[in-house]
């Protein structure tokens, strides 16, 4: 155990959690009271057009109805602008970061832009580097364009190695994955990126538990931690997500997944907490059960190595 550890609970009020949010949260819960890492709360609600009212406070319900708990106030990404600003003025003024015009649709067509699927579900793309050396200053980029630029920071041609405490070693060549990729929007907020890594940094989080359709995030995040001079001596444990019968991420294809759903149905937590600890290799079958029980049981290397299918059969048991 690490000396002073801190981790984190950190949704993003762009909808409800679902039972796959729930799987990763109640993890990083058992294995931080296990531990005895301190437990933060943050709202990651920078994603504007996406975020839904109410969807915040129905989160800290929904952690809370789990067993979930932590200390101090819930810290909101959308009330600290200017710390990721003082950010980036860092990177502009160290060299690292430069405005960029391209549009979603000129990088698409880029003929070295292979396209992805991103943690959130969207395509994602190469980033060719098209505006690299393009303008000396923002201003300049702002008259070339009909709307503001972003802000990309620079990548390198080189491989970030790290060993995730539950995946294992993992290698990623950001040139040749992501490329230059954005840490400010063009609406002038903060990208997902940079915020994470101010935010982590600032409350001394150590230890970060999230699902594995990150770990390219967590070689991004390291980049610009060494960019900015920030230590980046932090362990990483990234879980495999739980997926419909398609093999996809669990999401609103797959029909209502919703925590506060099941809940409104009649769904108990100790059916809800036997579900997801019987996903977690904790259970030998899914059984009611209660936090309490889990922790005692709880052994992280009993999780299992690959992506959780919900079922007919979850759903049943979960309904009674």
């Amino acid at each position: 155990m690490m000396k002073n550890s801190i981790t984190r609970l950190a949704p993003s009020p762009t909808g409800a959690l679902h039972l796959g949010n729930a799987r990763t949260f109640l993890l990083n819960g058992l294995l931080a009271k296990q531990q005895g890492w301190r437990m933060l709360f943050r709202m990651e609600d920078l994603d504007g057009p996406r975020i839904k009212a109410g969807a915040d406070e129905q989160a800290i319900d929904d952690l809370h109805w789990l067993g979930l708990d932590w200390e101090g106030p819930v810290v909101v990404q959308s009330e600290r602008t200017a710390l990721y600003q003082a950010a980036l003025e860092n990177l502009i003024e160290s060299g690292n970061a430069y405005p960029c015009i391209c549009s979603r649709k000129e990088i698409e067509q880029a003929a070295s832009a292979p396209t992805t699927e991103d943690s959130t579900g969207l395509n994602s793309v190469q980033y060719p580097g098209t505006c690299r050396e393009r303008f000396d200053k923002y201003d300049n980029a702002l008259k070339q364009s009909d709307r503001p630029p972003a802000w990309r920071v620079h990548v390198r041609n080189e491989n970030i190695n790290f060993v995730d405490q539950f995946a294992g070693p993992q290698s990623f060549n950001l040139a040749e994955t992501s490329g230059d990729f954005v840490i400010f929007r063009n609406q002038g907020l903060a990208a997902y990126q940079l915020a994470v890594v101010i935010d982590d940094a600032e409350a001394g989080v150590n230890q970060i538990v999230r699902a594995d359709d990150l770990l390219e995030s967590a070689a991004m995040q390291i980049h610009l931690r060494r960019l900015l001079g920030i230590d980046d001596d932090v362990k990483y444990y990234h879980l495999p997500l739980v997926t419909g019968p398609d093999g996809r991420k669990l999401a609103k294809r797959h029909g209502d997944t919703k925590i506060s759903t099941y809940r409104q149905d009649g769904t108990s937590v100790s059916r809800m907490l036997g579900l997801l600890g019987y996903w977690s290799g904790q259970l030998e079958r899914r059984e009611e059960t209660d936090f309490k029980t889990l922790l005692a049981k709880f052994d992280i290397s009993r999780v299992p190595r690959k992506p959780i299918v919900f079922t007919q059969e979850d759903d049943a048991f979960l309904r009674g």
